[in-house]
């Protein structure tokens, strides 16, 4: 919540965190704390296909019906502002992952979520908002194998990222 990036950034989207990844509950409470806008994802099923759609508080979280990840996401049929839709866009995106190499390429479920979403971003005026991925120590590879679809993140913070690898 200190990162300099985080800080500066007014529109961000987060992930809810699954129970093996880095829990952003207290991050999203930090959001809202300080009047800032969270974005979370909306998976559409049988694809690749997300949004990033607007939270109104960290309490409709519980609200919100479960997929069958068991992640909170809103109803099929919801109606919210899309990121994307407007003109703001989004200034930071926190990106969920199984596995990282120091370069940013990131291991992801194999959906395709992510990449699709990041590809569509460069086509948005404001273009891609800067991408910090969430990880634990012992998710830090040396090489992740990526193809010509995957994206990178822009930073990989960690528990002991003060360190080197």
């Amino acid at each position: 919540m200190a990162h300099p990036c985080y800080l500066a950034s007014q529109r961000i989207a987060v992930f809810l965190s699954m129970p093996d990844e880095v829990r952003t509950n207290e991050l999203i409470k930090d959001i809202f704390q300080k009047g800032k806008e969270c974005f979370i994802p909306w998976y559409k099923p049988h694809s690749s296909h997300m949004d990033m759609v607007k939270l109104a508080s960290f309490e409709e979280i519980a609200l919100l019906p479960l997929t069958s990840w068991n992640i909170h996401q809103p109803a099929e049929n919801d109606v919210r502002e899309d990121a994307l839709a407007m003109a703001d866009g989004l200034d930071l995106i926190l990106v969920p992952g199984l596995g990282f190499d120091t370069t940013g390429n990131r291991l992801g479920r194999g959906k395709g979520y992510y990449d699709t979403y990041l590809r569509r971003c460069l086509q948005h005026p404001k273009g891609k908002p800067y991408t910090i991925a969430l990880a634990f120590h012992e998710q830090i590879c040396g090489l992740i194998p990526v193809s010509e679809t995957d994206m990178k993140v822009d930073e990989i913070l960690f528990e002991d990222s003060k360190q080197e690898l």
